[in-house]
């Protein structure tokens, strides 16, 4: 997944709905405009922020296409939610149809539920034998647990050649550096979701960043990503750590209402995953003072 940065920027795509449930494509397209006016490198279509466990698999299917054909960046996409390992590559074939430029694992869909200490990689086996060509990413979902990726198997899958991108969620540089020294030469590339971590683990030889706060300000982390070696990069991370806490305050559905009331992307901040009564006048408020915030930061930069 080359990029034409020194670490790549790709964020965890929103689904936007109207108020009458249904997909927003007209808001979609708008919001894939939006990622790339401010500088990010792909797209990672069909995951957790895009409420993928609350998508039918049509949805999913037809939200990966339409990003596809309507992205000027490379598009990757995930798209298995089923418990029976049969019916995930029948959703992963769909999504691999739709001419994404790699298929994304969900490293929880591996495993069975509860046994998160089984190995991964009868199953990774067989989804390439039965979708060869294509390439290959793992995403460490939270939900509905999350389950890392060890050692061993992240070497097997480097040594194969058939693995572009890792959306790493360990949140722990100890980890990721291991990880990078597994990857290392392989062309399988690491991409942090966790901006605490963020600067240090792209010194260290991560590809980039695939967070949340990408809906928020990506412009943010364009700088800091293009200028690792400034001595501000460091005190941009500082913002970037404190900024991110607002995750833990409802998120998707502040993430929505940043782009429906702040950016004016989305007709409607609608979403199946979190009642909209639960985004109370604080958060609203707190999204308000974020974009001001992040604004004052990139006029000093």
């Amino acid at each position: 997944m080359k990029n034409e940065h020194a670490a790549g920027l790709w964020p965890v795509m929103l689904t936007p709905f109207t108020r009458d449930n249904e997909v927003d494509y007209a808001s979609l397209e708008r919001l894939i405009a939006w990622y790339e006016e401010r500088g990010v490198d792909g797209l990672f279509a069909d995951c957790q922020s895009s409420e993928i466990f609350f998508l039918s698999q049509k949805e999913r299917v037809e939200i990966a296409r339409f990003v596809k054909q309507h992205a000027h960046v490379p598009v990757i996409a995930s798209g298995h939610v089923s418990s029976a390992f049969s019916a995930q590559l029948e959703e992963l074939k769909a999504v691999a149809a739709t001419g994404v430029d790699a298929l994304i694992l969900i490293t929880n869909r591996l495993v069975h539920h509860g046994r998160p200490q089984d190995s991964m990689m009868p199953r990774v086996r067989e989804i390439m034998k039965e979708i060869p060509g294509i390439p290959l990413g793992f995403y460490e979902c939270p939900y509905p647990f999350k389950r890392l990726i060890t050692l061993d198997e992240l070497k097997e899958c480097a040594d194969s050649g058939r693995f572009a991108f890792m959306k790493d969620t360990c949140c722990d540089i100890r980890l990721i550096r291991e990880r990078l020294k597994v990857l290392g030469g392989s062309g399988f590339g690491l991409y942090n979701a966790n901006t605490t971590t963020c600067l240090d683990s792209v010194r260290a030889g991560a590809a980039g960043f695939s967070g949340v706060m990408l809906n928020f300000h990506p412009q943010l982390y364009r700088w800091m990503l293009d200028h690792t070696e400034d001595p501000k990069a460091d005190t941009v991370q500082s913002f970037l750590t404190v900024f991110s806490e607002i995750e833990r305050q409802y998120y998707p559905v502040n993430a929505k209402y940043h782009q429906t009331e702040i950016e004016k992307v989305f007709s409607s901040p609608y979403t199946r995953v979190l009642p909209m009564e639960g985004l109370t006048e604080t958060f609203r408020t707190e999204v308000h003072h974020l974009h001001t915030a992040a604004g004052w930061l990139m006029n000093q930069l």
